[in-house]
């Protein structure tokens, strides 16, 4: 059974990258080195054979040591998917303006959803704690506190492929493969977005791989739906 135009398109479709805060573990203040490699002992993150240096290029993955370079959202107009994306160095600014557009984009004039893959355990999360550390106001769509299950407008596509089995986690890429659509894993992956971003300065081919990322993120959902997924004709980038 398909959607209803007002099911889909009251729906916000995100992805984020996101990158160490900076560029090597030499740049780091003294205070946060410690509190890294506390981090990484402590909780047993440390790889085999790795260096507290050495591991800091994966500080983007947490909000305390990283930072948000990108967000892109989709949302779908009638057959068309149209992307926006908030991108650059200044974090504070980005955010600022993602936090505008969620709140004033009320297609049927009620608050929008929010999808992304795995989104609950880190697009949201990561978003709201970076919001926090800024000392901007989070968006009343990511602030959960006291909320009863029913109220949280959050959708989470990898939630929604488990149905309920929590015993593994599976890949956007992996779904998109499984359901005969484009992968969004073509010349880069996730874990090159620190290299691209600190060494290369390549913030635009970031901003393009997080575009295919939400576009592959719609279909997914669409699919899972049992809905008509969306041409490559029909995305627009505004």
């Amino acid at each position: 059974m398909q959607l209803t135009p007002m099911e889909k398109e009251n729906i916000v479709f995100l992805d984020i990258e996101t990158v160490p805060q900076y560029a090597n573990f030499n740049d780091v203040p003294d205070p946060l080195k410690h509190l890294w490699e506390e981090k990484m002992v402590k909780q047993r993150i440390l790889k085999e054979n790795e260096t507290i240096p050495d591991s800091f290029g994966r500080g983007g993955l947490y909000a305390e040591f990283g930072k948000i370079i990108c967000i892109v959202t989709g949302f779908i107009k009638k057959d068309e998917l149209h992307i926006r994306s908030f991108a650059g160095d200044d974090e504070i600014l980005l955010l600022k303006e993602f936090s505008q557009f969620i709140e004033n984009h009320k297609p049927f004039n009620r608050p929008v959803q929010l999808c992304a893959h795995n989104g609950k355990e880190f697009d949201y999360p990561y978003i709201a704690r970076r919001m926090i550390i800024n000392r901007l106001k989070i968006p009343a769509l990511l602030d959960n506190a006291g909320k009863k299950p029913w109220e949280v407008q959050l959708i989470d596509t990898l939630e929604l492929w488990k149905f309920g089995d929590y015993k593994a986690f599976t890949s956007l890429n992996l779904l998109a493969y499984i359901m005969g659509l484009p992968s969004p894993k073509q010349d880069m992956d996730g874990s090159m977005v620190g290299n691209y971003y600190w060494e290369k300065k390549e913030l635009e081919k970031i901003v393009r791989y997080c575009c295919s990322d939400v576009v592959t993120l719609t279909n997914v959902f669409l699919r899972i739906k049992g809905d008509i997924t969306i041409k490559e004709e029909n995305v627009i980038f505004e």
